[in-house]
């Protein structure tokens, strides 16, 4: 290959010959600017470096400017370095910052796209002839795998079993292997492990018979090449000597696998991660390589960015006082985040009595802001999940709120909303002669008669995915119909189809720049001015399927991403009930435990209020005053969360009630077993010490023990307040 032929393998990537800013003045004028650790990751040129970087702590800025300072002080080529992130929206930030330093021959692109290129280049020469084609359509192929194998799917366990194939493939999990490693990783699933990886081993013959690749085989294939051509890895190492990895708590498997064949036995490599973040496990991420990297690289240099420049003092608060809590792991790296902005609104918590009081509360609360100044393009909504939108939508739309929908489709287009207003229509069409009606009285049971042809039950299916996402959708659809004949008693089906049909165009309408809906998932990365984080009560989050440990940790680790995609402004809200008029059976997120009462709204003091809640009334919460807490015992300031759990520093003497706290203990494992969740959602260690250390009386008493509440004394006061008295106390499901 002459060196002609081989400059033309790695062009710089698309756009970066255009108009270039002009560089700093020599390497020195690139660190003004940039804080003493971020200075210190940009000046870590030689040998492995590791840098955790908390949300909002210019990690961006810090990779940047250490690319920019290497090439401008001469100890990189822009040419060799690599720098590796998983979006092309962060890889095109990452070139965009790089041309402004005078830097613009750096390649920064993801892993596929990085993978691709080598794989497009190399072809010929490891392979012969020319390279298959990437498949568009994956689920298409698997539908016709499953026809092969007999196995009928339906649109939304095509999605999910797709979904099964792409985890096993970036996890190398061979189809022989799948049934024991789903197993083992708990996942899951939308149909039998066995039935699975039939589906998997038939989807990769038809790939084969039609000379076909997917995604997942552009990586695998580069893995392959490099595995076993030496030339050609000699040759992509030449070309990349130096390496960049953003996200790395987000890297599969497979990309390690990678990576470390990109690196050979170089140590020329800069990761940057937060374990606080990882929010993917389900497609195959893990923060396990970020935090074995020391381990790997013994002789690494790690680096902590703490400085928050994103969010205020009041936010971070609330972000660091969620991981406080946090178990497993990743817990034990959490970063304790430092705001370097003025202080702002405290959060604000307010309790609704139902959804549609909760999504029209929000929606006002929006108006005003918008009304007072706030760019509807600076506020974001964002909640657990996709079927969630729907009534934010209808809600901003009636408000005259313009809204984009970021990451999930626009409820009306969903697939299944659209099959299910096709069927509805149908069976408008031909009335009492449609068979599916003829033994439905209400509108309602018109509407789920007419889902159950659809394979619609009103009990949720059990696993997450596109199944239960479509479980949702249809439900929602169902509660609307029951919202509308309750509004027009004696509608008919025709008459909700027209009332769709009128919805379904006012939320198809320009929206120009407006307020963001997303789902949690799709804000990572993303921040704005004032962030609304909605239904946040327990059973979404964390999700109800969410059982083992592992899961609710990330459950909890998703609302630390939320909240700390907040710069100013920030509140949390649920509802008692789904529906108006509904059993106000709902309580807060645990998460949101021992947490709430250091943010007190002006409505908190309310008869039969709960502390730090405002009762749904739409004005925005302002900040109060707060004495700070006290150790009972040296009366030194308590600022540690463990240590407000127990009103006294962990370090004074304890006069904790020892046998007590056993008759505790033994009560909350039995308590967590019928509720199907982790010891830790009735009472952390730290409250049980609090109650054993307390020895309350009244429930007056157990309320006032942080990590205990109005909440928890309603539910559980009566057995704990029995149990300190040396009764048995009476048995109880934990419901309320």
């Amino acid at each position: 290959m002459t060196s002609a032929a081989h400059s033309t393998l790695f062009q710089p990537d698309a756009g970066a010959a255009g108009q270039v800013t002009a560089p700093p003045r020599g390497a020195d004028a690139v660190l003004e600017g940039l804080d003493p650790e971020q200075r210190e990751v940009a000046t870590a040129l030689h040998g492995p470096v590791c840098v955790l970087a908390g949300a909002g702590t210019g990690k961006t800025r810090a990779i940047t400017h250490r690319i920019a300072y290497g090439v401008h002080a001469g100890i990189l080529q822009p040419q060799t370095v690599l720098a590796v992130t998983f979006t092309n929206r962060a890889a095109g930030e990452m070139r965009g910052r790089l041309r402004q330093l005078g830097v613009p021959g750096v390649q920064a692109r993801t892993f596929h796209s990085a993978a691709l290129r080598q794989l497009q280049y190399f072809w010929p020469k490891a392979v012969g002839g020319e390279m298959p084609r990437i498949v568009e359509r994956k689920s298409k192929l698997v539908g016709e795998a499953a026809a092969a194998c007999r196995i009928r799917l339906d649109r939304t366990e095509l999605r999910d079993v797709t979904g099964e194939i792409e985890w096993s493939k970036v996890t190398q999990t061979a189809p022989a292997d799948y049934p024991s490693a789903a197993t083992a990783a708990r996942r899951l699933l939308p149909r039998s492990a066995p039935e699975i990886a039939q589906l998997y081993a038939a989807y990769e013959d038809v790939k084969r018979e039609r000379s076909l690749i997917d995604f997942e085989d552009v990586l695998l294939l580069t893995v392959g090449i490099l595995q076993d051509r030496d030339d050609i890895a000699h040759l992509v190492r030449d070309q990349y000597q130096h390496f960049v990895v953003d996200e790395y708590q987000d890297v599969s498997p497979l990309q390690q696998r990678l990576l470390d064949l990109w690196l050979g036995d170089r140590e020329s490599l800069c990761v940057v991660g937060d374990a606080s973040q990882t929010i993917y496990s389900f497609t195959g991420a893990t923060p396990d390589h970020l935090l074995d990297f020391r381990a790997r690289h013994p002789g690494a240099t790690i680096i902590k960015l703490v400085r928050d420049y994103r969010s205020t003092p009041q936010v971070v608060h609330l972000a660091n006082g969620l991981l406080s809590q946090a178990r497993g792991r990743a817990a034990d790296h959490r970063l304790a985040l430092v705001s370097q902005r003025e202080p702002g609104p405290e959060p604000g918590y307010t309790e609704y009595p139902d959804e549609p009081a909760e999504a029209e509360g929000t929606a006002r609360r929006i108006r005003d802001l918008i009304s007072s100044g706030v760019p509807a393009s600076q506020i974001a909504v964002l909640f657990r999940t996709n079927s969630q939108s729907e009534s934010y939508e209808q809600a901003l739309a009636d408000a005259g709120v313009p809204y984009q929908l970021r990451g999930a489709e626009r409820f009306f287009d969903r697939p299944e909303v659209r099959e299910a207003g096709a069927a509805l229509r149908a069976a408008a069409r031909f009335g009492r002669n449609d068979s599916v009606l003829s033994a439905a009285e209400t509108l309602p049971e018109q509407v789920r008669a007419v889902f159950r042809t659809k394979g619609w039950t009103p009990q949720p299916p059990a696993g997450s995915g596109a199944v239960r996402e479509k479980w949702e959708s249809l439900a929602a659809l169902a509660r609307l119909a029951d919202d509308f004949a309750r509004a027009r008693p004696g509608a008919t089906l025709a008459d909700l189809m027209t009332e769709l049909d009128e919805r379904a165009g006012v939320q198809h309408a320009p929206t120009v720049e407006g307020v963001t809906l997303a789902s949690l998932h799709a804000a990572k990365g993303l921040e704005w001015d004032a962030v609304f984080v909605v239904g946040v009560f327990d059973g979404m989050m964390p999700i109800s399927y969410a059982r083992t440990e592992a899961q609710i940790e990330e459950e909890r680790r998703l609302l630390y991403v939320g909240v700390t995609r907040a710069r100013e402004r920030l509140t949390v809200s649920w509802s008692l009930s789904r529906a108006p008029g509904g059993r106000p059976s709902r309580i807060p997120s645990p998460f949101l435990d021992g947490l709430r009462t250091r943010s007190r709204s002006t409505a908190s003091a309310a008869p039969g209020g709960l502390g730090g809640v405002e009762r749904g009334s739409g004005n925005t919460p302002g900040p109060r005053k707060r004495t700070p807490a006290r150790c009972r015992v040296c009366g030194r300031t308590l600022t540690d969360a463990g240590a407000l759990k127990l009103m006294r520093c962990e370090d004074c003497p304890s006069d904790m009630d020892e046998a007590l706290y056993e008759r505790l203990h033994a009560w909350r494992a039995g308590q967590a077993d019928r509720m199907g969740q982790p010891a830790y959602c009735v009472f952390t260690d730290k409250t049980l010490v609090a109650i054993a250390e307390t020895v309350p009386e009244q429930e007056s008493e157990l309320a006032r023990i942080p990590g205990v509440g109005i909440r928890k004394t309603r539910r559980f006061g009566a057995q704990v307040l029995a149990i300190c008295a040396g009764d048995e106390g009476p048995e109880s499901d934990g419901e309320d």
